[in-house]
């Protein structure tokens, strides 16, 4: 008859033999590991690959969803910048509102051309332009302008008259306004500023008294003279007016036609 510690030790040994045998039945061999490990990669492989497509998808979503939400619908910002806009173009085209006046642009001259030009008035010129320039934007001198007795290359002055003389011309005619001929009468010319010519067979007492050296008894001789010989034919006919000799003729000479 067995012990009892005789039996439970056998009983222990055939259990550890059991549980031997079980593990011992679920065991691989190498060439199911590898399979099976082989197996598991490709599973991690795909588990990551539509994970990364998942994501890169709904950061699409996510992008296009706030494009569709801006483009269909206008933001509050938007609706007020937009009546904003309206507003300002309305004001600005608003009928009857004064803007401030307007001042003459800089660098512009305005000169008014007459005489023997083609299309005579009022030109706008650059700054700095010179008399030729004016005298070709009125569209050029005429056939009979003495372009001579002008100087081409002078600068104009803003609001100056300039008077374009004929051949043979000497008496310039004067602004209505009173005014001198201004820097565009000839320099030194008949009819300059201060220097009006007189007709001797047409002036009065009046005109010859603005002449230098005639005052009103000088003038009556020369009226008397030309009463008395009918007209004058030569400025130097003077010289036969007592009172008037050479030195006063020379005052005289570039002062008076006939």
């Amino acid at each position: 008859m067995s012990s009892p510690g005789g039996g439970r030790a056998g009983g222990r040994g055939a259990s550890g033999r059991w549980a031997a045998g079980r593990w011992a039945g679920w065991a691989l061999s190498p060439r199911a590991a590898v399979v099976l490990a082989a197996v598991v990669v490709v599973a991690a492989v795909v588990v990551v690959l539509l994970g990364s497509r998942s994501g890169v998808s709904g950061a699409d979503a996510d992008r296009g969803g706030g494009a569709l939400t801006v483009t269909g619908a206008p933001s509050a910002g938007g609706g007020s910048g937009g009546a904003g806009a309206g507003a300002g173009a309305g004001g600005a085209a608003a009928p009857g509102h004064a803007g401030p006046s307007v001042s003459p642009s800089v660098g512009v001259v305005v000169v008014h051309v007459v005489g023997a030009v083609e299309r005579p008035g009022v030109v706008s010129l650059g700054a700095g332009s010179r008399v030729s320039v004016a005298i070709e934007r009125a569209g050029g001198a005429t056939g009979e302008a003495d372009l001579a007795r002008l100087n081409l290359a002078r600068v104009l002055d803003d609001g100056e008259r300039l008077y374009v003389p004929r051949v043979g011309e000497t008496d310039i005619p004067e602004t209505l306004d009173g005014s001198s001929g201004g820097p565009g009468v000839p320099t030194g010319a008949p009819g300059a500023a201060g220097d009006a010519v007189i007709d001797l067979n047409a002036a009065d007492q009046a005109a010859l008294e603005t002449l230098p050296g005639i005052g009103p008894g000088l003038a009556a001789r020369i009226l008397a003279w030309r009463d008395e010989h009918g007209r004058f034919t030569a400025v130097e006919d003077l010289l036969d007016v007592s009172g008037i000799g050479d030195g006063r003729f020379a005052d005289l000479r570039d002062r008076v036609r006939v």
